[in-house]
């Protein structure tokens, strides 16, 4: 049983409500409203949700809404046969939005380039019908490591269209995370780039694939798309048999593809997180239930309306480009903004000019950019005209109430509604958040539950408190269908409490008076650098195979940008305490090589002993009291309590 005594030191009694004139014209208008529609979404979820469904294309009706019949294996809509991407792009490019933008793409060097959605409907179906031309079909995983460039959504598009599972892999990550998840799902094919860019260079994702996949035997194709629109190629290694140019591959493909007619609980893509046991999760996400919810959170937290202009900054590799760059925005006939680069080149105002020039109305992005910006200085936010934006958004970790005030004041001009929302890669879709129009906000909470979303804060016996676990007492319709390969793993990670009855997030968290809901973080050893879940359990594992390392613990720190940064405790074969900046080196390149950039911890603490338990368990919480500067509290329990004493002056020092 995880437990739950947790401490909560935020107290924030700010607050904003929705301007009158955003909530004269937004789809909800009222607390009212919302009170309404969320007490029959609990009470009546099967007739809420059936409802909802309606608004979207089914080839064949479902024949019942939800099954619980073996949990917590549940399925939405079964019997019923669908396809997001019809929902996504037939519906709009075959109908009266044809000429819509549905693509606003901007590289880092400054090229253009926008698709309407009945030019995205070409693209889709003759990226589909290459897929089908090089073996993949319905049930085919297929691995996806592209840069941020609008052929990442049309593959991934392609790929529901045709029913083969897509696994998107941030194109960050190194070959030996590749490896990991090409494995693990057995992807028959992997999708990547000849090149991207990324703060001025250019990234060689070609070679990065090369490496990853050398000693994989379940890939027979690598599909290779050129960065450049025009034409022009970076130089990559092509391998007889096995490599194939997009651009040659795919020109004489007819530009009509029917989209298969999938189940509701076909498989739609795969998508990797961390876990605090070192091996990543495959978390699965089928058809039916996760076109539902992105459509209509999407809908209604974002207020989409006809004539905006809506960019999530996230990168298509993680859950938010997924639900809220391609999937739910496109299923309600948005403009999205597509941007390749770093948000800080040629220069900090990047992201602003990007807001200016293409008059973005809707601006959805993480805690870390915002803290990134506020660093960088005002001064790059006032050489541009934000005038456009009409909603702000946060995503990825819960937001200091200081980073809230400055997003608010700064970027919305004090008139902009923010949704902090508050979910997972797991969920699918938000779970916590302010509807626009309609909450009143309070700066670093996600409010309110959505629609259908019963949660609740409880202690390890299944008692409400006002700080404690965070569980969600009944199924969605986007909530993940397991762990690839491991349902035992998906069992024990996500249905460890309360007898196996509730979702449990892993996450802490507090109610106010006003039943308001305070992320607090994590209560696991899973850390979130700059919106980025990563287990503690994969870093240590990689510092172990340096020969000189005997042990390792990792903990996460506060940090300004990030949120949270690494900090690691490494212990050395033989008598070397004292290690070296040579030796810290090499484990940053293991890092570098093996999980990627990002990962790399912010210290290296070469250490004697670790403290840890009689029984050998190694004591995080007294090491995290060390970095942060708590009182250490009881150590009697450890085998040797100057172990505490030695670390504290390494850190110090």
């Amino acid at each position: 049983m995880t437990e739950s005594n947790m401490e909560t030191v935020l107290h924030e009694n700010r607050v904003f409500n929705p301007p009158a004139e955003f909530s004269r014209k937004s789809h909800l208008k009222s607390m009212d409203e919302y009170k309404a529609l969320y007490k029959r979404s609990i009470e009546d979820p099967e007739g809420f949700w059936a409802e909802i469904a309606k608004e979207l294309h089914w080839f064949k009706p479902w024949k019942q809404v939800l099954d619980a019949s073996e949990k917590p294996f549940f399925k939405w809509f079964t019997g019923g046969k669908t396809n997001i991407c019809y929902n996504a792009v037939d519906r709009h490019a075959l109908g009266p939005n044809a000429d819509r933008k549905a693509v606003i793409w901007e590289g880092e060097p400054g090229d253009n380039r926008v698709l309407t959605y009945k030019e995205l409907y070409h693209e889709v179906c003759r990226f589909a019908n290459t897929l089908k031309s090089l073996g993949i079909g319905k049930g085919d995983t297929v691995a996806i490591y592209l840069p941020m460039i609008p052929e990442l959504a049309v593959a991934v598009l392609a790929c529901a269209r045709i029913g083969a599972v897509h696994s998107v892999i941030f194109a960050g990550f190194s070959a030996e995370s590749i490896k990991d998840r090409v494995l693990d799902g057995r992807s028959k094919m992997v999708i990547t780039g000849d090149g991207g860019w990324r703060r001025g260079s250019v990234l060689e994702l070609k070679s990065i694939v090369d490496k990853g996949v050398a000693d994989c035997d379940c890939v027979e194709k690598v599909l290779v798309v050129p960065r450049n629109a025009n034409g022009d190629r970076f130089d990559c290694d092509m391998r007889d048999g096995r490599d194939v140019w997009y651009d040659e591959a795919g020109k004489d493909q007819p530009d009509e593809c029917p989209c298969e007619e999938l189940d509701s609980e076909d498989l739609l893509f795969l998508l990797y997180t961390s876990g605090s046991t070192g091996k990543p999760k495959g978390i699965m996400h089928t058809v039916g239930g996760y076109s539902v919810y992105t459509y209509l959170t999407a809908k209604y937290v974002f207020d989409l309306q006809a004539d905006d202009v809506y960019w999530c900054t996230a990168d298509v590799g993680w859950i938010t480009g997924h639900s809220y760059l391609v999937y739910g925005p496109l299923q309600n006939a948005a403009t999205i903004v597509m941007y390749e680069g770093a948000p800080n080149h040629p220069d900090p105002g990047r992201f602003w000019d990007i807001v200016d020039k293409h008059q973005v109305t809707i601006f959805y992005t993480a805690p870390t950019a915002i803290r990134a910006f506020m660093k960088w200085g005002d001064d790059w936010v006032d050489k541009h005209d934000l005038s456009s934006l009409r909603l702000l958004g946060t995503v990825g970790e819960p937001i200091n109430p200081e980073a809230w005030m400055w997003y608010h004041r700064k970027i919305g001009k004090e008139r902009c509604p923010i949704v902090d929302t508050w979910w997972q890669t797991e969920t699918g879709g938000i779970l916590l958040s302010p509807l626009p129009g309609v909450t009143p906000t309070k700066p670093g909470s996600a409010t309110l539950p959505f629609f259908g979303v019963d949660a609740a804060i409880l202690n390890p016996d299944g008692e409400e408190v006002e700080t404690g676990l965070l569980s969600i007492r009944k199924p969605w319709p986007s909530i993940l269908r397991g762990i690839w390969g491991d349902p035992e793993r998906f069992k024990k990670t996500y249905w460890c409490n309360w007898n196996g009855e509730y979702y449990f997030p892993g996450d802490g968290a507090r109610r106010d008076k006003d039943g308001y809901f305070w992320v607090v973080g994590r209560v696991d050893d899973v850390v979130n650098v700059s919106g980025h879940r990563i287990g503690t359990a994969e870093l240590e594992s990689i510092f172990v195979e340096h020969p000189s390392v005997a042990e390792s613990a990792v903990i996460g720190v506060p940090h300004e940008i990030k949120g949270q940064g690494l900090v690691a405790f490494v212990l050395l074969k033989g008598d070397d305490s004292e290690g070296s900046d040579a030796l810290r080196s090499e484990l940053n390149a293991m890092v570098n090589e093996k999980i990627g950039k990002f990962a790399r911890p912010e210290k290296i603490i070469f250490c004697a002993d670790l403290p840890k338990t009689r029984s050998g368990k190694i004591m995080r919480r007294l090491l995290r009291d060390i970095a942060t500067g708590n009182a250490l509290g009881n150590v009697t329990t450890l085998a040797d309590p100057s172990v505490v004493e030695s670390l504290k002056g390494k850190y110090k020092d």
